[in-house]
């Protein structure tokens, strides 16, 4: 439950998918896997988005057609992502995803 928690909260309060976090709690804290992990991952992020679009929403701060013109090739990536993710090593996804972070962090802190 608190990888939920955590989840939830970063991808409201941050706009990040809560793999972001949920993966790396997944797999340290609980013992997954890391495919095991995204999986699950994704199928807990479904239901968090579905709410955070409700909530956002009701207070009319979606962009409906920005996120259709987002999430629609969305859908391609998630398909080349898994057929990916099923031929390489899990510690090469590993790695990836740690690079991925590490990026994204130095972005952040360098330009807010």
């Amino acid at each position: 439950m608190l990888v939920g928690a955590a989840g939830g909260a970063f991808s409201a309060l941050f706009g990040v998918g809560g793999g972001v976090v949920m993966v790396p709690l997944l797999i340290f804290l609980c013992g997954y896997g890391s495919r095991a992990a995204t999986a699950t991952s994704l199928a807990a992020i479904g239901i968090v988005a579905l709410w955070g679009v409700i909530a956002y929403g009701v207070m009319g701060d979606v962009n409906w057609v920005l996120g259709a013109l987002i999430g629609i090739p969305a859908l391609l990536g998630v398909v080349v992502g898994v057929r990916v993710r099923g031929r390489v090593s899990a510690v090469v996804i590993s790695r990836a995803f740690a690079v991925v972070l590490v990026a994204a962090a130095v972005l952040l802190v360098v330009n807010p």
